[in-house]
């Protein structure tokens, strides 16, 4: 079954995406939704099926998937480096500070991917099985669907490096996670659209316990934070360092539902992460957030329309790359 024929009940479409399907399956660099339709016409049911089956296993595996494959393009392109354990001859990007101990699903990738090399050996790429991955993990989630160019190749290396200076951090100021996006072709808008991938998911108590007990060095709270969900955070998160892995969702309402409740809570100075309820401190990104907390349609539009500008950056196309037949490792 051909992707243009799923999901009849719930398409959305993006005007500007189905534009820019058109001028990519006209493209010699052959970067379209169609890429794999000859090639390997059971690739979307098989990754369908794989992420339906960890979601089934394990419900904040749609978040930690949504994770992956943002800190994968995040970091020099959309090319699975984010994938790649450490070799001899460089130190990877899972041990980075943003991922050590916290991001997950790459047993996920493998599993898919063994799957997709036994019906299609040596076709698709492992940066294609993990964008399309968290496209079903959003859309599995209640969130919208979107049409996925594909054609990505993987990288040959990785950088710890690099992940620690390109990956936005949750204490970052507004200013420098939005510099670090127009850095990679996207904007404030983006930010805005993206960072509402946090209404899935849960977060470490380390990244936002500032927040709670000292914030900006104050040795007070967050003026901003909301008194009540601060009292339920300080129980959840005491302020000693057994607490710092514990978990609190990043939106309290419908931790597991790919909805427009993370907006309504920035509104009521509920969000959890300093760089979540910082979207309030701009007018222009106040304003977004605005909007999509009134309007779940526009945010579902917007959605995937960053989510296709975010998996087109720094992509390998043609010879470049490779095809890995495991993610985890280049080709020898």
């Amino acid at each position: 079954m051909l992707e243009s024929e799923r999901h009849t009940g719930r398409i959305i479409f993006l005007g500007s995406v189905i534009e820019s399907e058109r001028s990519w399956k006209n493209s010699p660099m052959l970067f379209c939704t169609s890429f794999y339709d000859m090639s390997c016409p059971h690739l979307f049911t098989i990754v369908k099926f794989g992420v339906w089956t960890a979601l089934k296993n394990d419900t904040r595996m749609a978040a930690s998937l949504l994770r992956l494959h943002f800190h994968d393009c995040f970091v020099n392109g959309c090319d699975g480096s984010v994938l790649l354990d450490d070799t001899k001859l460089f130190k990877g990007e899972k041990n980075a500070l943003p991922n050590r101990n916290s991001l997950r699903g790459f047993e996920v990738i493998d599993t898919i991917k063994a799957d997709v090399e036994r019906a299609c050996p040596s076709t698709v790429s492992c940066a294609d099985i993990l964008t399309l991955a968290a496209r079903e993990a959003v859309f599995q989630s209640g969130g919208p669907f979107w049409y996925v160019p594909l054609g990505r190749r993987d990288g040959l290396t990785a950088s710890e490096k690099a992940a620690n200076e390109q990956l936005p951090s949750p204490i970052e100021p507004l200013d420098g996670i939005t510099a670090k996006f127009t850095s990679k072709g996207l904007d404030l808008k983006d930010v805005v659209v993206l960072s509402g991938g946090h209404t899935i998911g849960y977060a470490q108590c380390f990244t936002f316990k500032r927040r709670l007990f000292n914030f900006q060095g104050t040795g007070k709270p967050d003026p901003t934070l909301d008194s009540s969900l601060l009292s339920g955070l300080r129980t959840t998160c005491p302020n000693v360092d057994k607490s710092n892995t514990k978990l609190a969702p990043l939106d309290t309402a419908t931790a597991y539902m790919f909805d427009n409740a993370y907006y309504n809570n920035l509104v009521s100075n509920s969000g959890l992460l300093e760089s979540d309820q910082a979207l309030m401190g701009d007018p222009v990104a106040a304003s977004l957030v605005s909007s999509y907390s009134m309007y779940p349609y526009m945010f579902s539009q917007d959605f995937g329309a960053s989510m296709v500008k975010m998996g087109s950056i720094g992509v390998l196309t043609g010879q470049v790359g490779e095809i890995r037949k495991k993610c985890g490792s280049v080709n020898s």
